[in-house]
């Protein structure tokens, strides 16, 4: 049966349509750097997933009825009640955004030089535990490490290995984070399996176990697919159950509650739930609208609805498996096998005479953008990788990867066949592309505001 959206599009926006030499001009004023275009200079952006969806019919109505009132607005209440339906967990709080739940949380768990242990940190979720004082240690599980095999649930983390840094004396671990779907592990799923056994670790060792849960419903989906004993499972019973198994979470609610901004805190320790009350007071705002206008809280609270319906997950899973399916047919691997939220090119075997100190995944990433107008953002050596003062590359990420993030609602099925047309258009002749070098380089999360000049093909 062939692919289809289930929805029909009621307003429309134009995308620019832009030449070569208008998109090379723009890049070299961006220090070549993605993140610095102007969205007006970008065709198709498939730089993130976060906040960039679409708004159903449903959720702008609800976003009516906002309550904009500065305590105890009758929004809170809704959203709470979504939230609470859907976790489970008593104290919830709403925050802005995904990081802002995230420094609140760690500054309320962590003292500086413990350890935050997780399947794998992603970029804000590393940069809010290391600003604390403290260390953020990956612990994937072994079939990560071969991009290629079909393993369905690579997410998950490595249990033997968190059994011994629970177990080290000298390593005091103050969190657990599980990541679903571990978006740094290439967008790949955790199973109910490896969440039940972490959660058991953490609870024998006494170390809280949270859910970085931004894509949970994409994992949940995910599950009811590929996990023996929960193809008869609905994904708002496989989400419902995932977040039973922790403590709490923390999650950005611009990637699946399906707007443009907001974020969630939530747990079931009372204590906990107080120290985080009074940072968010500090920091965000009243713990009824915790940075957010009524309006955001009522279109989340809708989101949230929205984004477990099995026709939705579906459509969408679909199509990226589609998206999948037309650039590995244009010879260019992926990460194995393909996720929802995004598709991860393996940039470092498409390009194999570019050295990671060159940045061929940002290479491959700036040639996409430059042959078609197609923004995405390398996982490689830039964003993973550790650089000294000079901006030069001391140790490499273990993969050289590309992220096309994919928006909710936004892309047609035309919209994917250019961005698989592109992609097969610049992998004709690798051997042209240049590789970069680092001239600004920021200390900390330094992918977001770098600056970057070519380095002609053959250059050591």
């Amino acid at each position: 049966m062939s692919l289809m959206e289930p929805y029909r599009i009621k307003v429309v926006e134009p995308i620019p349509i832009t030449t070569r030499p208008e998109r090379e001009r723009a890049m070299a004023a961006a220090g070549y750097n993605p993140f610095n275009l102007r969205a007006d200079q970008v065709t198709i952006d498939l730089l993130t997933d976060s906040g960039t969806g679409s708004i159903s019919a449903d959720q702008q109505a609800a976003g009516m009825r906002g309550d904009e009132s500065y305590a105890g607005g009758r929004s809170f209440y809704r959203f709470h009640e979504a939230v609470s339906d859907l976790t489970s967990y008593p104290h919830i709080f709403p925050a802005h955004q995904g990081r802002a739940a995230e420094r609140i949380l760690f500054a309320a768990l962590l003292r500086p030089g413990q350890v935050s242990v997780g399947n794998t940190h992603f970029d804000t979720t590393r940069a809010n535990v290391e600003l604390l004082g403290c260390e953020a240690r990956d612990l994937p599980c072994p079939e990560a490490r071969n991009l290629d095999s079909d393993f369905p649930f690579k997410g998950d983390i490595d249990l033997a290995e968190l059994e011994r840094a629970l177990a080290d004396p000298g390593s005091d671990v103050g969190v657990v984070v599980m990541t679903i779907t571990n978006n740094g592990g290439g967008g790949q799923p955790v199973s109910m399996g490896n969440m039940r056994a972490a959660g058991e670790i953490c609870r024998r060792h006494g170390v809280p176990f949270f859910l970085d849960a931004a894509r949970f419903a994409e994992n949940a989906w995910l599950v009811t697919q590929r996990e023996p004993g929960y193809a008869d499972k609905t994904p708002l019973e496989v989400a419902r159950e995932a977040f039973a198994l922790a403590d709490g979470c923390a999650a950005s609610l611009k990637k699946d509650g399906i707007v443009h901004m907001g974020g969630i805190i939530a747990m079931r320790d009372p204590e906990l739930a107080r120290r985080c009350e009074q940072l968010l007071i500090a920091g965000e705002g009243f713990p009824t609208y915790g940075g957010l206008s009524g309006r955001e809280l009522e279109m989340l609270a809708q989101g949230l609805r929205e984004v477990v319906e099995p026709d939705y997950l579906r459509s969408r899973a679909a199509a990226t498996a589609n998206l999948a399916r037309m650039v590995t047919e244009a010879g260019v691997d992926i990460v194995q096998p393909a996720g929802v939220h995004a598709l991860y090119l393996n940039a470092g075997r498409l390009l194999p005479g570019i050295p990671p100190h060159r940045f061929p995944g940002h290479a491959l990433a700036t040639e996409l953008y430059l042959a078609g107008g197609v923004r995405c953002v390398e996982l490689g050596s830039l964003f993973l990788g550790d650089v000294d003062a000079g901006g030069r590359l001391v140790t490499p990420a273990p993969f050289e990867l590309v992220r096309l993030a994919i928006p909710r609602r936004v892309y047609t099925q035309s919209h994917f066949e250019y961005v698989a047309e592109v992609v097969a258009e610049v992998a004709k002749n690798p051997e042209r592309m240049p590789g970069y070098r680092l001239v600004e380089s920021p200390a900390v999360l330094r992918h977001f505001k770098c600056r970057l000049e070519p380095v002609p093909p053959g250059t050591p």
